[in-house]
């Protein structure tokens, strides 16, 4: 099986940390933008896309900061996928960081996923 290629994206919006963390770590809020639907029981977390049901686990996360997800039928034990919300010193400027794993011959569609969601997420919350 081949390695897989760390993807990471930086993509600013315009909402604040405490919001914007709600829609990147509540089963709710993430079925609004993330899948068609997304349901949760303690760290287990099933997105169903399609009626296509995919179990990621979280495996870290921090208030208004991070979340962390490894997908259960992913064997690759180095990858997860994370969203982090990113605020610049100066600035103030929210930017959502996306890290997430990919075979040499998916990255720029894994990029084009993300930046789908991702601008399924502006349209949501207004940004």
């Amino acid at each position: 099986m081949p390695d897989k290629v760390k993807v990471e994206l930086e993509i600013p919006i315009h909402a604040s940390p405490n919001f914007l963390y709600q829609y990147i770590s509540t089963p709710d809020a993430l079925g609004e933008w993330f899948a068609d639907n997304v349901n949760s029981r303690g760290k287990k977390f099933t997105f169903i896309w399609d009626g296509t049901e995919e179990v990621a686990v979280r495996i870290s996360q921090k208030t208004n900061e991070f979340i962390r997800f490894k997908w259960e039928e992913d064997d690759d034990k180095e990858s997860y996928f994370e969203l982090r919300i990113q605020v610049d010193a100066l600035t103030k400027d929210v930017s959502l960081m996306i890290t997430d794993f990919a075979e040499e011959d998916e990255i720029e569609e894994s990029k084009m996923f993300w930046e789908n969601q991702i601008a399924e997420l502006k349209h949501t919350i207004g940004a």
